[in-house]
């Protein structure tokens, strides 16, 4: 059983008594107490130009600001090694996330893969878009007008839009509209930042005369603003919120209209039997999610192929055999002259029309889970002819059989075609949904990383593609919401009113941002970027306007749902960014806080008490998520008991979107300014096992070995000759003789080592999964008296008692909140309450566990 201890006061130094003077002590702090890493920069990295407004590097920010604050003012004498914290590698450029590249064939086999899962909602379009445009059979004219508008709809809105420029603006290799957002934030200071996550994000903010002049005032505007910078967090949020809204909505539109053209065959059928059919086939649908994005890409490409085959033969023998004339509609006048012509009523009918590129919001927002060659190439390859001449072949029908626009696909089916038209087509339909459930999944992670989501289980689908992703409670909710929607508006006329309108916010969104986007990140002037912005801007507005006038018969929902979300989002962010500048005055080295005496003691610096440290005998291990300092746990422990282990590990996990990290790449050690304190970090992908039962034998062997690579004297050491008064960097030293033989590519492995003949009792032993007998052989020879002092003292904690300490930080409203805000923060502190990781999920012993709880204001 877990021991647990709560310290109710925060961790401040006594002679502090307000903000100000917090604020001045720790230069990452600026006014309302949260991190803002521009500042941090300035602050930390001196007065040169280059990085006042250059390029943000995380790891010299770190290395600087702990160097300069842990020399002098700290009470350390000079000449001593822990006057300050050794940290090397508590950054490393590997840290950050790359794009994957693919080539060849797994590049083909990516396309392949994109076809079954993006086109599945803009793939079926065909059904529906002329009998949504037309409400009576139309004009040839009209015809012609309303083909020309679908032709370079498909043509701008997608493929030059989205495929060709869209597409370039990921973050990293992730899409969507937040991505985007995601990717200006490192290359200008329009957010803040997790301090726990900060280290994890690389900066790339340019140097002031790197950019265009113009473009050099409007960066300064836009981060001298706070109105500009909220315009474009909230613009995030509700691009987000309406493409997951729209996953609500779209897996019931398509399963449920192909539902319902079984009446083509089963004229009779209840729609009792529709209804039950439909749910039966969502429940289905949303069981197969866990098996991955790969394997249900894989199954689906073939029906969506299959598909897109027929509309592109049915188009080729339609054009052939009825009206060729309609190919006329691939000049742009006539969509003009359809507009002039029917006023405002053509403008109505782009609602209709839009429907022919719902969908690419997804495309968009699917882009983590293939690339941008892959959606390229099946998009320009395939799937765009494809859709041409579907829609063209369905025209030149209607032009003959003007009637036929009701049911344009069915009707065009060349003669013994309909009966594999309809399994097909039921089957597309149904694997339509695909598209928005993947880009949901992608969308939801985009937000979690950026704290304006609760952090919830990931799960990463495969181990070549690393951005397919199964989130399973959004999976869940998901299934719960559609079926309940296909239940509740039981026809497609009624969700097709709701449908289109977060689309055309979603594409103004991404016009938008992709813009600033060019400005700042691809370095375009902003005089080349307006007109291109204009015209396609011009474009969403139509269509969104249109589009709008659907609000009162159905799109509402939509709407409403959307704005529940970002709601929750909006909070979630609210709250945490509170919460960071609660915790802010826990973030320093080690140094901050305790000092070392000239009799080796350790006590508080005088700004805590001065106090003397008790020593606990044990090796405590104190727990962090990420970190680019001290754990507040271990700060908390420290100051509120007065006393410390006797062996100290700061303990740091920072996540790799890797499926693996190799064993030689895994581990990090450094000592810390306290004596016989270490820092280890240990690196892990998504699919390594880090938090095992024998997690301190683990620990214990990483700290042993580090201590006999980095205390070895000059003439045992052939790559430097460095001598133990100047300790070199662990990882750039080999593993001595006596020393090898030590495997962790597995955490679960027994280390063996070999033994020399003239081993020291006192320094001679091993931690094995299975047993504590075994000994480990040091030749005292090789070993300093100082190294042999820290091997002991690190033995003796290791057997004497293991500590698993862990920090559970409450929150409390601070008495005088307004109502408003005291209502939100009750609602914030509620849902994390509800959300965090409970501490019985820890794979370790309980009975070594301490959890140490402490109260902040907030």
């Amino acid at each position: 059983m877990a021991t647990t201890i709560r310290i109710a006061e925060t961790t401040r130094p006594s002679h502090t008594n307000n903000a100000d003077e917090d604020t001045a002590s720790n230069p990452a702090v600026v006014e309302d107490g949260i991190y803002n890493m521009r500042s941090f920069i300035r602050t930390a990295t001196g007065s040169s130009a280059n990085d006042r407004d250059g390029i943000y590097n995380m790891r010299a920010i770190t290395r600087t600001f702990s160097r300069s604050s842990s020399k002098d003012k700290r009470g350390f004498k000079g000449g001593e090694k822990e006057a300050e914290d050794d940290d090397p590698g508590l950054r490393q450029s590997g840290d950050f996330k790359s794009k994957q590249v693919f080539h060849g064939k797994l590049l083909l086999w990516l396309a392949y893969q994109s076809i079954g899962v993006i086109y599945g909602d803009i793939g079926t379009s065909p059904l529906y878009v002329y009998s949504s445009t037309f409400s009576s059979p139309p004009s040839h004219e009209d015809l012609v007008g309303v083909l020309s508008i679908i032709l370079w709809s498909l043509t701008m809105m997608v493929t030059v839009k989205y495929v060709l420029i869209i597409l370039r603006a990921d973050n990293n290799g992730e899409g969507g509209t937040f991505s985007t957002y995601s990717l200006l934030s490192r290359y200008t200071n329009i957010t803040n930042r997790d301090p726990r996550e900060a280290s994890l994000i690389e900066m790339k903010r340019f140097v002031s005369f790197d950019l265009e002049s113009s473009g050099r005032h409007l960066r300064r505007g836009l981060e001298n603003s706070i109105f500009a910078k909220t315009v474009l967090r909230v613009i995030g949020v509700l691009a987000v919120s309406m493409v997951m809204s729209d996953g609500v909505l779209t897996p019931a539109q398509s399963v449920l209209g192909a539902v319902q053209g079984l009446e083509v065959v089963v004229p009779g059928i209840s729609k009792s039997t529709i209804i039950g059919t439909t749910a039966g086939i969502l429940i289905c649908l949303f069981l197969i999610q866990p098996f991955g994005t790969s394997k249900i890409a894989t199954t689906f490409a073939p029906i969506v192929i299959i598909w897109l085959a027929f509309n592109a033969i049915f188009g080729m023998y339609n054009l052939a055999k009825f009206d060729h004339t309609v190919l006329k509609a691939f000049s742009p006048g006539y969509a003009f002259m359809f507009m002039i012509r029917n006023k405002t009523e053509g403008w109505r009918q782009l609602g209709g029309i839009l429907l022919a590129f719902t969908g690419v919001e997804a495309l968009f927002a699917d882009l983590g889970a293939f690339s941008m060659r892959a959606i390229q190439i099946s998009w320009l390859c395939y799937t765009y002819p494809c859709l041409l001449l579907a829609y063209v072949g369905q025209a030149a029908f209607i032009s003959v059989h003007p009637e036929a626009y009701s049911n344009p696909f069915y009707n065009a089916a060349p003669p013994g075609t309909l009966y594999p038209a309809l399994i097909i087509a039921i089957l597309a339909a149904i694997v339509a949904s695909q598209a928005i459930i993947t880009a949901t999944f992608q969308l939801l992670t985009q937000i979690m990383k950026l704290s304006y989501f609760p952090q919830i289980k990931v799960v990463h689908t495969s181990k070549i593609f690393h951005g397919q992703l199964y989130v399973p409670l959004v999976n869940w909710l998901l299934m719960i919401g559609t079926v309940l929607v296909a239940s509740i508006f039981n026809n497609t006329t009624s969700l097709g009113n709701a449908y289109g309108v977060c689309v055309m916010f979603v594409t103004f969104f991404d016009t938008c941002m992709v813009s600033l986007a060019a400005m700042f990140v691809w370095r375009i002037s902003p005089y080349w970027i307006f007109f291109p912005w204009l015209t396609i801007a011009c474009l969403d507005g139509v269509y969104l306007s249109s589009a709008l006038t659907k609000v009162p018969v159905g799109a509402w929902f939509t709407l409403t749902l959307a704005g529940v979300l970002a709601t929750l989002f909006i909070l979630w962010r609210f709250g945490k960014e509170q919460q960071w500048a609660a915790e802010a005055a826990d973030r320093f080295p080690t140094t901050t806080f305790v000092k070392k005496q000239d009799d080796g003691s350790v006590q508080l610096a005088d700004a805590y008490g001065g106090n003397t440290l008790s020593s606990i005998k044990s090796f405590g291990i104190f727990f962090d998520k990420g970190g680019g300092t001290t754990p507040p746990v271990f700060s908390q422990f420290v100051i509120k008991l007065v006393a410390s282990p006797q062996v100290v590990v700061l303990f740091h996990l920072r996540p790799l979107e890797t499926p693996t990290v190799p064993p030689e790449n895994r581990y990090t050690v450094s000592r810390l300014a306290i004596p016989n304190g270490y820092r280890l970090i240990v690196r892990h992908g998504y699919n390594d096992e880090v938090i095992t039962p024998d997690l301190a034998s683990l620990i214990h062997d990483q700290i042993r070995n580090y201590l006999l690579r980095s205390n070895i004297p000059a003439p045992l050491n052939p790559v430097t000759g460095a001598t133990p008064n100047h300790e070199p960097e662990a990882p750039n030293y080999p593993v001595p003789a006596f020393t090898t033989g030590i495997d962790f590519s597995n955490n679960n492995s027994t280390p063996t080592h070999s033994v020399p003949n003239d081993a020291e009792p006192s320094l001679y032993r091993s931690e094995t999964s299975s047993s504590q007998d075994k000994k480990r052989a040091i030749d005292e020879k090789v070993l300093t008296d100082e190294t042999r002092s820290r091997i002991v003292k690190l033995d003796e904690a290791y057997e004497h008692q293991i500590l698993y300490i862990i920090g559970k930080e409450q929150m409390k409203i601070k008495p005088g909140t307004g109502i408003l805000r005291r209502g939100l923060l009750h609602c914030f502190l509620w849902i994390r309450e509800n959300t965090r990781t409970k501490i019985a999920n820890l794979r370790v012993p309980m009975e070594r566990v301490f959890e140490v709880g402490f109260v902040k204001d907030i």
